[in-house]
């Protein structure tokens, strides 16, 4: 993945920079999400499977992304104009990583966040591939590649997670609570995009 985002300047030369830096990038059209239902991964009992059960469970994008460190065509893959609201899990562990709240559109063909979700810590590696140095993001809990990290993003941060839709599953918002993920709605609840859920009281009179 490329360091830079102005469409601008993609616009002349969209097709060396992408050559440059995705050197890995396969030919294959957007990777689909996981067919079936999941709920949110417990980090204290998640176990990584082996990977000749990944290679069943995941697409040969998914795979190669998340275990090889290839990196998906640009524009041609899933999450890159995704506007919905929701949750951006791993797609291996089902692990909250980012948040629609935080994603932008970068002009550079892969879904962009200024962070990852509040207190998620996501593991930085020197990545000197390609003749170039970056700063690889890999999931923690499952150690699946993501992709790269740019000072290059807008505020708060001043940062871009250059991120593959490969890598990530999508939770839309209306799902969130149902899917285990209710934990990750407050933000939402307070950008006004739906309302609390109803608390039962227990109190007895």
């Amino acid at each position: 993945m490329y360091s830079g985002f102005s469409k601008s300047r993609l616009a002349p030369a969209l097709l060396l920079a992408a050559g440059l830096c995705c050197a890995t990038a396969q030919t294959n059209g957007p990777a689909p999400s996981a067919p079936t239902r999941h709920t949110a991964m417990n980090p204290e009992t998640f176990t990584k499977p082996a990977p000749a059960d990944l290679e069943k469970k995941l697409s040969p994008m998914q795979f190669k992304v998340t275990q090889l460190s290839a990196t998906e065509p640009p524009f041609r893959n899933e999450f890159h104009d995704n506007k919905k609201p929701g949750l951006y899990v791993d797609i291996v562990s089902g692990e909250p990583l980012f948040s629609s709240l935080d994603k932008f559109d970068s002009g550079c063909g892969w879904p962009s966040f200024t962070r990852p979700l509040p207190g998620k810590k996501l593991v930085e590696k020197t990545d000197v591939s390609h003749g170039m140095k970056r700063v690889e993001v890999r999931s923690k809990s499952a150690d699946s590649h993501l992709g790269h990290v740019f000072e290059d993003g807008p505020n708060p941060t001043g940062l871009r997670y250059c991120i593959n839709s490969a890598s990530l599953r999508f939770i839309p918002l209306e799902e969130m609570e149902k899917a285990g993920y209710g934990d990750w709605l407050e933000p939402f609840i307070k950008a006004g995009l739906v309302k609390a859920p109803a608390r039962v009281d227990t109190k007895t009179r």
